[in-house]
Order: structure tokens, then sequence, then C-alpha cells
């Protein structure tokens, strides 16, 4: 199931997103370091991209779930369709 968010913060209680400073690899429960090349490309390059297990594409001005998974991988895009981080929750 795909949700989106809000193009601005995910809120206080939000998961830190990994982006430029991944998380170490303790706190990569779902493997999102391993999709870490995305960040900066275009969104369509998820359609390239095997995904198993939960994922959710996180987009502007779109409401997401508050509950916390932390097998799930989270694609937050920007306004501009870029993958801006990658991070678990």
């Amino acid at each position: 199931m795909l949700l989106a968010a809000c193009d601005t913060a995910l809120g206080p209680n939000a998961p830190t997103p990994m982006g430029a400073g991944l998380s170490d690899a303790a706190d990569d429960t779902c493997n999102a370091n391993r999709y870490a090349p995305l960040i900066g490309e275009d969104a369509t390059a998820l359609e390239r991209v095997l995904l198993l297990g939960q994922v959710r594409v996180i987009r502007p001005n779109q409401a997401i779930t508050m509950d916390f998974r932390p097998e799930r991988i989270n694609f937050n895009v920007s306004s501009d369709n870029r993958i801006r981080s990658i991070f678990c929750s």
C-alpha cells in the first residue's frame, strides 16, 4: 500500500529520515541503506527497483498514518518528484 504526506517535516515524533547521513546498521530495520543510491533520483526510479515487504512513498501535501512499523521502508519524495530521504517506520 502506498500512502503520502506533506513535503515539509513529518512532525516532531517522526523518525529521522535517512539521507546524506544514513543511520547506523543497528537502526536500519527495513534495509533502507540498501536504497541510498536512489536519494536525489526521480521517483520513477522506484519503478525499476524490486521492493519486497512494506513500502510507503510519501508525497507532498498528502496525509500518512502515524503507526510505527520498523520493517516498513519509506521513500520521502519532494515536490519536484525527487527522492529526498529514505527511512524506516
